[in-house]
C-alpha cells in the first residue's frame, strides 16, 4: 500500500513530461526570432571566452575587450562579404555562351523526358521565359527583400545577445546552477565540458569546411568548371550542416557539371574528385579531430537534423549537433538520465575484463594467453 502513492506520483510526472515537451518545442518554433539569435550568440560568446579570460588576466577593461572581439568578428564578416561579392561578379561577368549552352542542354533533356513519358512540359522554345515570368520575378524580388530584412534583424539581435554574454550580464554557468543542476560543482563541471566541446566543434568544423571549400574550388579550376569561387564558398557554408551538407554540395555540383560538360571521362573524374574531397575532410579528418566528445550515433544525428530543421529551418540544421552535444552533457549529470545520454552516444568499446586468476591473492598470478597451455607470470 505504501508504494501506490509513489507510483501515482511517477505516473503524474510522466504524463506532465509528455505534455510539457511538445509545448516546449512549440514555443521554440513560435519564438524562433528570439531563440535563434540567442543560441547563435551563445556559441559566439563561448568561442571567444578564452580570449576574454586572457584579456582579463592582462587587466584590460571589459569594454575594450568586447570592442576588440567585435572588431575580429567584423573582420571575418568583411572577408566573407568580399568573397560573396567576388563570386557574384564572377557569375555576372560570365559569357552568354555558357548560359545558352546550359539552356540548350536542359531543353534537350526535357524534350527527351517528354518523348519518353508522352507529356508536354515546355510551353515554347524559350526556357528562361517559361521559368522567369514577370509576376514570379516580382514575387522573387519581394521574397529577397524579406530575406534581407530578416537577416539584418537576426544579425542585430545576435550582436546584442553576444554583448550580454561576453559582458556576463547573462552568466551561463550561474544559469545552469539556478535552473537545471542546482549544484555549484556540477554546474561548473558541466559548463567547462560544454565550453570545451563546443569550442572544439566550432574550430574543427570551420577548418574542415574551409579546406573542403578550397578543395572544391581547386577541383573546379583544374577541370574547367565555371564559377569555382562560388562553388567553393557554397561548399564551405553548406558543410556546416552535418552529413546532409556534403551530399547536397556534391549532388548540386555534379548536376551543374553534367549540364555544362559533355558526358565523358572528364566529368566522371571531376565527380570522383569532389566526392573524394568531401570524403577525406568530412569522413576521415573531421571525426579524428572531433575526438570522443562527439561520438553520436547516426540515428540520433538524423533525428536531430529533422527535428531542429523543422523547428528553426536552416539555422536549426546548422545548430543541431552542438545542441545535441549540449543536451547530452546535461543528461550525463543525472543518474536517471544517463541511460539516455548513453543511447545518444555512439557505440563504446568495452574494456577487456580481467580473468579471475588476476584477482587471486598469492605470490604469483598466472594469466592464460590463449587456449593452449601458455602462461605468463606477473
Amino acid at each position: 500500500m505504501q508504494d501506490s502513492p509513489l507510483k501515482d506520483l511517477r505516473t503524474t510526472n510522466t504524463l506532465l513530461l509528455i505534455i510539457v515537451i511538445p509545448l516546449v518545442f512549440y514555443l521554440l518554433k513560435i519564438l524562433s526570432f528570439i531563440f535563434i539569435p540567442l543560441i547563435f550568440s551563445m556559441f559566439i560568446a563561448l568561442l571567444f571566452l578564452p580570449l576574454m579570460r586572457w584579456f582579463n588576466k592582462k587587466n584590460l577593461p571589459k569594454t575594450i575587450s568586447i570592442f576588440i572581439i567585435f572588431l575580429i568578428i567584423a573582420g571575418v564578416l568583411k572577408v566573407g562579404i568580399e568573397l560573396i561579392q567576388l563570386s557574384s561578379r564572377e557569375i555576372l561577368s560570365a559569357e552568354n555562351d555558357f548560359f545558352q549552352k546550359a539552356e540548350s542542354k536542359i531543353i534537350s533533356m526535357i524534350i527527351s523526358v517528354e518523348e519518353l513519358f508522352g507529356v508536354q512540359i515546355l510551353q515554347g522554345e524559350n526556357l528562361l521565359g517559361d521559368i522567369l515570368e514577370k509576376d514570379s520575378s516580382f514575387k522573387n524580388v519581394g521574397s529577397i527583400l524579406g530575406f534581407v530584412k530578416n537577416t539584418v534583424s537576426m544579425t542585430l539581435m545576435t550582436a546584442f545577445f553576444a554583448i550580454l554574454w561576453l559582458a556576463e550580464s547573462i552568466n551561463f554557468q550561474k544559469l545552469l546552477n539556478s535552473t537545471i543542476l542546482r549544484k555549484e560543482f556540477a554546474s561548473v563541471k558541466a559548463f567547462m565540458k560544454i565550453e570545451k566541446d563546443l569550442i572544439t566543434f566550432i574550430k574543427v568544423k570551420f577548418i574542415v569546411s574551409l579546406f573542403t571549400g578550397i578543395g572544391i574550388s581547386l577541383a573546379c579550376v583544374f577541370f574547367g568548371v565555371s564559377f569555382p569561387i562560388f562553388w567553393g564558398l557554397f561548399a564551405f557554408v553548406i558543410n556546416f550542416v552535418q552529413m546532409i551538407g556534403s551530399f547536397v554540395s556534391v549532388i548540386l555540383l555534379a548536376i551543374f557539371a553534367f549540364v555544362e560538360m559533355d558526358a565523358s571521362s572528364t566529368l566522371f573524374f571531376f565527380i570522383l574528385s569532389i566526392t573524394g574531397v568531401q570524403a577525406l575532410f568530412g569522413g576521415v579528418l573531421e571525426p579524428v579531430f572531433m575526438g570522443k566528445s562527439f561520438s553520436i550515433n547516426i540515428i540520433t544525428i538524423l533525428v536531430m537534423l529533422m527535428l531542429w530543421g523543422y523547428i528553426w529551418g536552416v539555422p536549426g540544421l546548422i545548430m543541431s549537433i552542438p545542441l545535441t552535444v549540449f543536451f547530452k552533457i546535461i543528461l550525463e549529470q543525472f543518474p536517471r538520465t544517463r541511460v539516455i545520454a548513453d543511447l545518444i552516444s555512439g557505440p563504446k568499446k568495452k574494456p577487456p575484463r580481467l580473468p579471475k586468476r588476476l584477482r587471486q591473492v598469492g605470490k604469483k598470478t598466472y594469466l592464460t594467453v590463449d587456449k593452449e597451455n601458455t602462461n605468463t607470470t606477473f
